[in-house]
């Protein structure tokens, strides 16, 4: 059976690398139009998706593409053993209500900056279409390292280190000084937890200090995101189009398992 990886309108690094990846193992690749009006492959053609969740909203329906995603409450309800903070999903209301500084980001997607605000009385993102979206608040922390895993059924299929100190610095995680402490602080986790995200999914880890600066660096998750949305960095790009794959692919060979965490 044949096997099309389809690529959103809007290009990018990573979307190159996994078209490249797609093409040597023999798959089809193609950019949808941005018009939203594509012809449908041939019937006996497995179809994946790799771009924006706003494009994906309307092109995976038409290609029958099933989007798994983590929950919108996923990191809150991790234990504080694993977050190294207090975090929680709440609606823009309550948060707007919240004294700071606080960190805000979405719980999934990218529909406003992630920022450190003085207070929540400070926030500015766009109403949802309930008119009070969720948004994730947690205090204040230092990430000195951070890295994004590319999880395939509860194992690390590759990784990469994306920033130290907030600011961008790719390094593959094969042969990373921290790799052995990042490999066992995501084992804990999946151990424990890897039944709560999709069976391809990206976590981003680090290393963390909590905003007062006490205290020493300790591993922490930063957030899950969807595979099929997430940059690669330097990370390996055949080995990250396996969890583009399982995350973005027929609706009709989503697993029981899986079943939940498709994006409606």
């Amino acid at each position: 059976m044949a096997e099309l990886l389809a690529l959103a309108p809007h290009r990018s690094t990573t979307a190159t690398l996994l078209a490249g990846a797609a093409r040597e193992r023999g798959m089809d690749v193609t950019v949808l139009p941005r018009g939203g009006t594509h012809a449908l492959p041939p019937a006996d053609t497995r179809v994946h998706y790799y771009g924006g969740p706003l494009f994906a909203d309307t092109a995976a329906v038409r290609l029958g593409i099933a989007l798994l995603e983590p929950g919108d409450g996923w990191l809150d309800a991790l234990p504080y053993a694993f977050t190294g903070r207090h975090v929680r999903c709440v609606p823009l209301g309550e948060a707007r209500r919240t004294p700071g500084p606080l960190f805000v980001k979405p719980p999934t997607g990218k529909s406003f900056p992630a920022a450190v605000y003085a207070d929540g009385g400070a926030l500015r993102v766009p109403p949802g279409p309930q008119g009070d979206p969720l948004v994730q608040i947690s205090e204040v922390v230092t990430w000195v390292r951070e890295f994004r895993l590319h999880v395939l059924d509860g194992e690390i299929r590759t990784g990469s280190q994306y920033a130290t100190f907030g600011r961008l610095d790719a390094a593959p995680l094969a042969g990373h000084p921290d790799e052995p402490a990042v490999r066992e602080f995501a084992g804990r986790l999946a151990a424990a937890h890897a039944e709560t995200w999709p069976s391809g999914v990206v976590l981003d880890v680090g290393q963390m200090r909590r905003g007062d600066g006490a205290g020493d660096a300790q591993w922490a998750v930063v957030e899950a995101n969807m595979a099929w949305f997430s940059n690669v960095y330097a990370a390996d790009p055949a080995r990250a189009l396996d969890v583009v794959l399982r995350s973005a692919g027929p609706g009709d060979a989503v697993s029981e398992r899986d079943a939940r965490f498709r994006r409606t």
